[in-house]
């Protein structure tokens, strides 16, 4: 048996004993061969160690699906097709706006980057969930530029939900679209490493928030992007970095972004994993979200997220498929599913839970 930290974990690894998240729930048996999900599972929980086997097992192949994918069916329809298109334009624009950027900072047009991304949301798209969109936005090349649009699109939803003004609204966008910033002053090798970065390559990843910070200094955006830029990776119990912050340190708008930026980074697909059930980020959120995150802002986004799943057709973890017809307001994560004609309260269920959205 050996301690590994979570960043060198493989597949095939065996779990040598149960896992627990910070509120002492069960995220993973002792036993569990691990694949690049149940990795990633870990990474959500923010499990940064974990003891394995000295051997390795074979790792079980997903299971091939008997129908088409949610995703796929999506993908097929026109609303899809015209986002995507419509979405692909915006990001290459948004692209070159940042490339010419580094040149110059002062000369960023931040109310062009703003409109062109708000005009996404004004389309006529709402038969079809944005998010659902937005989780399939994501490809190998340019994913810097693909997730801050996400970012920026998911802030300024957020910043509605929270009753925000117009000004601020449009701040929550910027501050969305820019958080990453910093990474294009990293090396371009590591941002396109095709596999899981070792710790010496994150070490490098994790000074772009202060890259970022020091770009925008003479750029004519206001102190929440640039901060934003500064303090997205902070959380509230002090565990982010740079600058190990708390709470009361962190500006509002930082606060925002570090809740978007992490439901889009595990909800999208990776070179090294596929994407995650909302469900399954969502039920990380409220199991360490509260410790981590502003409260207000967690519950706010995450009552916000699982009301667009609302009459979805979902599978369950022992194999059942369903329709959710009932949010838990207690727990956002376990809806009321109905099963042909039975009722399943995932509440009362705690060996059962969402595993995809079909």
């Amino acid at each position: 048996m050996r301690r590994v930290s979570t960043r060198s974990l493989m597949p095939g690894m065996i779990t040598a004993e149960d896992i627990f998240s910070f509120s002492n729930s069960l995220i993973l048996p002792k036993g569990t061969i691990l694949t690049d999900k149940a990795i990633a599972k870990l990474e959500v929980y923010s499990v940064f160690y974990v003891r394995v086997e000295d051997e390795w097992a074979e790792v079980p192949p997903e299971e091939p699906e008997v129908t088409p994918s949610y995703a796929e069916r999506l993908k097929q329809t026109p609303e899809f097709q015209h986002f995507a298109e419509d979405f692909h334009k915006e990001t290459e624009s948004f692209k070159n706006s940042l490339n010419n950027a580094m040149e110059d900072i002062s000369n960023l047009d931040v109310e062009q980057l703003i409109q062109n991304s708000i005009a996404l949301l004004s389309q006529d798209n709402q038969r079809i969930n944005v998010f659902d969109m937005l989780h399939n936005m994501r490809e190998l090349d340019d994913s810097t530029y693909v997730h801050c649009m996400n970012v920026g699109l998911i802030c300024n939803l957020f910043a509605t939900w929270l009753r925000m003004d117009e000004e601020d609204i449009k701040t929550a966008t910027l501050c969305g679209l820019l958080h990453d910033i910093g990474k294009l002053k990293m090396p371009e090798d590591i941002l396109k490493k095709p596999s899981k970065l070792t710790e010496e390559e994150f070490e490098v990843i994790k000074t772009h928030p202060r890259e970022g910070h020091n770009l925008l200094l003479d750029s004519p955006v206001n102190d929440h992007v640039k901060n934003a830029a500064l303090m997205h990776h902070e959380r509230c119990d002090g565990s982010g970095y740079p600058m190990q912050l708390t709470s009361e340190q962190i500006d509002p708008f930082a606060k925002m972004v570090a809740i978007a930026d992490v439901y889009d980074a595990m909800t999208s697909a990776r070179v090294y994993r596929g994407p995650l059930c909302p469900f399954m980020v969502i039920e990380a959120f409220e199991q360490e979200g509260f410790l981590k995150y502003d409260a207000e802002y967690i519950l706010t986004f995450l009552r916000n997220i699982v009301n667009t799943y609302m009459l979805h057709r979902v599978r369950l973890s022992d194999g059942r498929e369903g329709e959710i017809v009932f949010i838990n307001p207690d727990k956002l994560s376990k809806p009321t599913i109905k099963s042909g004609s039975q009722y399943i309260n995932l509440s009362n269920e705690r060996n059962l839970s969402i595993v995809a959205i079909i």
